[in-house]
């Protein structure tokens, strides 16, 4: 059954495609959602969350892009709730002069698997760790971000340049000291 009829039945309240829906979109929607929690059992939460979401606003959906691009926007918007309730971002956005990294341009030879570079990346500080999937993986600008975070363009910016330092930075700890597991307040 092609993605249009899955929509279709689902929207004629028909459990097994409902059930198909899910199959088909889960695994990716979960790996999405990880992304922006700190672990699988938040990330499990927010899957259903989204999916519940999903279905009721399933009318919606016009067809004009891809169905798990737009699945995928409801993940995020879900998984930005879900972050906006557990951890404000006024107080998380707001890093002390101790808690600032220097910027810089360096770009290490990465020798990195994808799930290293994921690992290392839930390590940053939740507004860090927010700001950098949504602009790097999700490929939202910084004035989106702003506006999707209630901060500034600015502040999206910098926070960015900020989390892309400190991975550079355990990045190239991890080349000097491959053993190291944590890199989070080091």
């Amino acid at each position: 059954m092609d993605q249009r009829e899955l929509v279709r039945q689902c929207l004629k309240g028909k459990p097994s495609a409902q059930k198909a829906l899910y199959d088909l979109f889960a695994p990716d929607m979960l790996a999405v959602c990880y992304r922006y929690t700190k672990s699988m059992a938040d990330a499990e939460d927010v899957l259903q969350e989204g999916f519940v979401k999903a279905f009721l606003a399933l009318e919606q959906y016009r067809a004009q892009g891809e169905l798990g691009g737009w699945i995928r926007r409801i993940m995020v918007n879900t998984a930005l709730n879900y972050l906006k309730r557990k951890y404000p971002y006024n107080t998380d956005l707001s890093f002390g002069s101790d808690h600032l990294h220097p910027v810089s341009q360096e770009n290490p030879e990465v020798r990195l698997h994808a799930k290293e570079l994921a690992d290392l990346i839930r390590q940053l500080p939740t507004g860090y760790q927010t700001i950098f999937n949504l602009y790097a993986v999700e490929g939202f600008s910084h004035a989106e971000i702003g506006t999707l975070l209630g901060i500034s363009e600015g502040t999206s910016r910098s926070q960015y340049a900020r989390a892309r330092a400190l991975l550079i930075t355990w990045i190239q700890r991890s080349e000097e000291h491959p053993k190291t597991q944590s890199y989070a307040g080091k």
